[in-house]
C-alpha cells in the first residue's frame, strides 16, 4: 500500500528543468524571463510577485517553479509558495510533504520559517499550500496574508506566489493588491485570444501591476524558442 502510493505521488511529480537541465534551451528562456522581470522594476527591486494564467491547464505552476528556481541560482534568497489553496501541485513538484503551509499559517500562529521547507535546489525554499481551506478568497485578502508577505521579506530577497487561474476564481485578483507585481502565463494553441484579453483586464481592474504574459508550449518548428517573455 505504501509502495502504491509513493509511485502515485513519482507519478504526479514534475522536472524542474531550469535546475535539472541549466544548459537546455527552455532552461535559458526561463533566465531571459527573469532578466526582463528585474528590467520592468525601474525604481525598486522586484521581490515579490505571483503567477497565474487565464484559465486551467496551462502551465502556470510549472512555469512558476521554474521561475523561482533560476531566481535561486542567481543568488537571491527565494520563497516559494503554493497560494494555490484549491489545487495545489507544489508538494508534487518539489516532492514534499503538505501536511502543513501556507493555509496553517493564515488560521493559525505558525512563523514562516517553520513551515518553509528547504529544496534540492541551492538558496529555494517552498511552502506548501496545507490542508485545503473552504474559504481560498478570504483567506488571500486577509489582514494575516499581508503579515505573511511582511515576515517573508524579513528573510527572503524574492517571493513568488503560485495562484489560481484568473478565470475561475478570484484568488489572484485578491492577491495582486499585496505583490510587486503579476506574470499571466498562456499556452500556444490553447489559451483563446478571448480568455487571454479578459483575464488581463480582470488583473487590471484589480489595479494589479502586469509584469508581462509567458507564452507557453509554442511549436517549436515556427519558432526558435520554447517561451516568449513580452510587455
Amino acid at each position: 500500500m505504501g509502495r502504491k502510493k509513493k509511485q502515485a505521488i513519482n507519478s504526479r511529480a514534475r522536472n524542474i528543468i531550469a535546475g535539472d537541465n541549466p544548459k537546455s534551451p527552455i532552461a535559458e528562456q526561463f533566465r531571459t524571463i527573469r532578466t526582463n522581470l528585474q528590467f520592468t522594476s525601474v525604481d525598486q527591486e522586484l521581490d515579490s510577485m505571483l503567477v497565474t494564467s487565464a484559465s486551467p491547464s496551462e502551465g502556470k505552476s510549472i512555469t512558476t517553479a521554474n521561475t523561482a528556481v533560476v531566481f535561486a541560482q542567481q543568488g537571491k534568497k527565494t520563497l516559494l509558495v503554493d497560494a494555490d489553496l484549491r489545487k495545489p501541485t507544489i508538494h508534487y513538484t518539489f516532492r514534499v510533504g503538505n501536511t502543513s503551509g501556507l493555509s496553517n499559517y493564515l488560521v493559525g500562529n505558525q512563523w514562516i520559517l517553520d513551515l518553509a521547507k528547504e529544496t534540492h535546489i541551492e538558496n529555494l525554499d517552498v511552502i506548501t499550500c496545507g490542508p485545503i481551506p473552504p474559504n481560498p478568497s478570504e483567506l488571500l485578502g486577509s489582514k494575516k496574508m499581508k503579515e505573511f508577505i511582511e515576515e517573508a521579506k524579513e528573510t527572503y530577497d524574492m517571493i513568488i506566489f503560485d495562484t489560481p487561474p484568473v478565470l475561475a476564481v478570484t484568488d489572484s485578483q485578491v492577491l495582486a493588491n499585496f505583490v510587486e507585481g503579476v506574470l499571466l502565463v498562456v499556452r500556444s494553441k490553447q489559451t483563446e485570444k478571448e480568455a487571454a484579453v479578459k483575464a488581463k483586464e480582470q488583473l487590471e481592474q484589480s489595479k494589479a501591476n502586469l509584469l508581462g504574459v509567458v507564452l507557453n508550449d509554442q511549436d517549436l518548428k515556427s519558432s526558435n524558442y520554447y517561451y516568449y517573455y513580452g510587455q
